[in-house]
Order: C-alpha cells, then structure tokens, then sequence
C-alpha cells in the first residue's frame, strides 16, 4: 500500500511541475505581437531603392508597400523612423523600434543584434552575385518574427 501510495504521490508531483512548465512558443519576450496587434507597429526605414525611399515625406518603395500590407493583417498604424541603418539597430536594441526595413540582405552586419526574417526576395547585384532579402526585428521576439515570416513568404515577397 505504501508503494502505491508513494508512486501517486511522484506522479502527482510530476504532473503538477509539468503543468507549470507550458510555455506558449514561439514567445515574444517584450510582447511585440500582442502590442501591435491593433495598436501601432514602429518601423524604421533607411534608404535604398527601389526597396525603401526616404525622400520627401513618408518612405515608399517595395518593403514599404510590404510593411503597410502586413500592418493591415494585424490592424495596426505605422509610426515610421527614417535614418541610417546604424542608428535605427540601435533604436531597436533600445527598444524604440519592432522592424527595420531598408534593403537588407541574409549577411548583414547587424545580424548579431537583430533577428532577420527568412529571405523573402532575391536579386542579383551589380556584380552579378545573388542577394536574399530580409527584414530585421528585435532580437529574440519570435511570435512577431514567425508571422512577419508567414505573411512575406505568403505574399510571396511582393506587394
């Protein structure tokens, strides 16, 4: 009796600790999926045609075009950043920032400190060498980034 007694009591124990170990992945760490969703998605764009414009008012081109349909499946406003590369990855390690568009290809030098979508879109530069495009978002926030991914790969990479 006392061994049946000891054997429910280890398989109650486990149970409980295994309840308490369910964790919703992919996970945002900072939340940005639940923040976004109808509610206001940061961008920042840095200049590089024909994938982002920053001249004159508000960016246009190619990603813009992406980001403003992907903001629409998600119901949420853009409050777009324009500056360089370097000061918007530095924006988004602060926190100020959930994507960055402006394009940007798999080797990056900023991929240590952001996360980047898979390719989306490949091109062949002027030396003839092909490209793949990317998105970058915070480090570590993989629900945004899985449907960010999901929507670009569903879109096929084209607006």
């Amino acid at each position: 009796m006392k061994k049946v007694i000891r054997r429910l009591t280890v398989l109650l124990v486990l149970a409980m600790s295994l309840t308490g170990c369910v964790t919703h992945y992919p996970a945002d760490p900072h939340g940005t999926l639940d923040r976004v969703t109808d509610g206001v998605l940061r961008v920042g764009a840095t200049h590089d045609e024909p994938f982002v414009s920053v001249e004159g008012g508000e960016p246009t081109g190619d990603e813009v075009r992406l980001v403003e349909e992907f903001a629409d499946t998600l119901g949420a406003r853009i409050e777009w950043t324009t500056a360089s590369e370097e000061h918007l990855v530095t924006e988004m390690e602060h926190g100020q920032l959930d994507l960055l568009i402006g394009g940007m290809t798999m080797d990056t030098e900023w991929q240590k400190k952001v996360g980047l979508t898979r390719p989306y879109k490949e091109t062949v530069n002027a030396y003839g060498e092909t490209e793949k495009h990317v998105m970058a978002v915070v480090n570590g926030e993989n629900a945004f980034l899985l449907e960010l991914d999901q929507f670009l790969q569903s879109s096929g990479g084209q607006s």
